[in-house]
């Protein structure tokens, strides 16, 4: 398939299921976290349009869902300079800034998977609550819901 990171029927299925996943939550989140695979820096100033196309998709789900999102970048590794900021460390610093209840996904995945449940569902709840949060909620990717399946048969 060709690149759908800005299709308004992608947007869609993610904001369905962003504000599904929100709305089920028992607490309301201070701040909403949006976590995409990082890449070395060095990758980006070579003109891979990757990093771009993260930035654009969450500022059209921010556009259309009225959330303000914290967009972040994990899965480094190796002594190289990373894309930033890293999603650990803002879990660190969100929970130390006062927001204690946090919703996070990582809307840049088409479906769950060990990288992501490790490091966001357990590393990054453990980190949060570890330094002071009280609420932390992980959303699914889209995975085959029905906003997924629907996106990829229109696509």
């Amino acid at each position: 398939m060709p690149p759908y990171f800005d299709d308004a029927v992608h947007i869609a299925a993610l904001k369905a299921s962003a504000e599904a996943g929100i709305a089920a939550l028992p607490f309301t989140p201070h701040a909403v976290v949006t976590s995409f695979h990082s890449m070395p820096e060095r990758t980006l100033q070579l003109g891979d349009p990757y990093h771009c196309q993260c930035r654009k998709t969450a500022r059209l789900l921010s556009e259309a869902s009225g959330r303000e999102l914290t967009v972040t970048f994990q899965s480094r590794f190796g002594k190289a300079k990373w894309l930033d900021p890293a999603t650990d460390a803002t879990l660190l610093r969100l929970a130390a800034e006062g927001k204690k209840r946090i919703a996070i996904f990582a809307f840049g995945f088409s479906v769950d998977c060990l990288e992501t449940l490790e490091e966001l569902a357990i590393q990054g709840r453990e980190a949060f609550l570890h330094a002071g949060g009280t609420h932390f909620a992980y959303l699914p990717c889209l995975n085959d819901s029905e906003p997924g399946m629907a996106m990829l048969d229109a696509l």
